[in-house]
């Protein structure tokens, strides 16, 4: 196909485009037949699958967290897997492990059991109830899309996605997540509990019989071809200069630094931040009709792409400040450049 930078007429490339807005449309009002509210999660969610990224979702139990994931994975018709991490989960009982087992003729002979990692869809329930050695058994699976197993590697079927949830409220026996793995995550997402009207609903919908039938709008095939498209979309320099310079700004030691980064940040973002701003508003700009990324676009991206990336330090946390304050504050004091689109 063209590249868009070249050729913004590629038929090819707009009938994609098309399809790609559309699919999105069409997979949330497929999602809103079982998830009520939570627009804002789902819309971070589909960016995560048109990038091509993987996420992790923070709420207190009882949200529809899993649920969501789950229903993704029906609407989409990929194959789903879920793990429920424990103190006791092995890195085996993830990626798999050989057993032996005998042929037709008696022989015994060691085989590859795949683990729960070889699916399209995999969500890693309670990801911080495991101990660092199984959460780091995701590592290799989410950044290169294959898994090494006894000195063997095997690739992954794409579309290939890691969700994994958290709950905010519960830090006893838990295990916080190294900030390499955090750093493999896109977005940060945050699920509250819905507005009064949206909750009832909730209430009186799942209390009923729910047996909803769901139309299959986008295939497997489909969100590998959007992630491409993804990145063929052009940004300015300006565009990248801006995601880039609010990066950079986040870490203590920059000259441009803030008083509250100075005051209160450990460490920075890191430049998968910067990269996933670009690509995140790469994904926004095409799913609202534009072939081209904006300032806004940008910012929109900044909280959930940051927010596990910028680490406040012990003096942050007691006096109450949350790093989405200091990212507001980078927002508010890194200026867009004034050929602004």
């Amino acid at each position: 196909m063209a590249d868009f930078a070249q050729n913004l007429d590629s038929p090819d490339d707009i009938a994609l485009a098309d399809k790609m807005n559309n699919g999105r449309k069409q997979i949330l009002a497929e999602l809103h037949k079982r998830i009520i509210g939570q627009h804002d999660v789902m819309e971070l969610v589909l960016q995560t699958l048109f990038v091509g990224g993987n996420s992790l979702i923070i709420g207190v139990p009882g949200l529809a967290k899993t649920l969501l994931i789950q229903t993704l994975a029906q609407v989409l018709e990929l194959n789903f897997k879920r793990i429920q991490f424990t103190p006791d989960l092995m890195p085996s009982d993830i990626t798999g492990t050989d057993i032996i087992q005998e042929d037709e003729t008696g022989r015994r002979q060691m085989v590859f059991a795949p683990g729960p990692i070889f699916s399209n869809i995999v969500l890693a329930d309670e990801i911080n109830r495991t101990p660092p050695k199984t959460q780091s058994a995701l590592l290799e699976a989410m950044q290169e899309h294959r898994a090494t197993i006894q000195g063997r590697t095997y690739s992954l079927e794409e579309p290939f996605y890691v969700f994994a949830t958290q709950n905010p409220i519960e830090l006893e026996g838990t295990y916080p997540l190294p900030e390499a793995q955090l750093d493999r995550f896109m977005f940060h997402i945050v699920m509250e509990h819905p507005p009064e009207d949206e909750e009832l609903e909730v209430v009186r919908a799942t209390t009923a019989i729910i047996d909803p039938h769901y139309n299959r709008p986008v295939t497997g095939a489909d969100l590998v071809a959007f992630q491409r498209l993804v990145r063929r979309v052009p940004v300015a320099d300006p565009v990248l200069r801006y995601a880039l310079s609010i990066v950079r700004t986040s870490r203590p030691k920059a000259k441009n630094a803030t008083d509250l980064v100075k005051k209160y940040v450990s460490f920075g973002a890191s430049v998968r931040a910067a990269q996933y701003l670009v690509l995140g508003g790469k994904a926004r700009a095409l799913t609202n009709g534009r072939y081209h990324v904006s300032f806004e676009d940008i910012k929109s991206m900044a909280h959930p792409v940051m927010r596990h990336r910028v680490l406040v330090n012990f003096r942050a946390e007691s006096e109450g400040i949350t790093t989405d304050q200091i990212i507001d504050e980078l927002l508010d004091r890194v200026a867009v450049p004034a050929s602004g689109m």
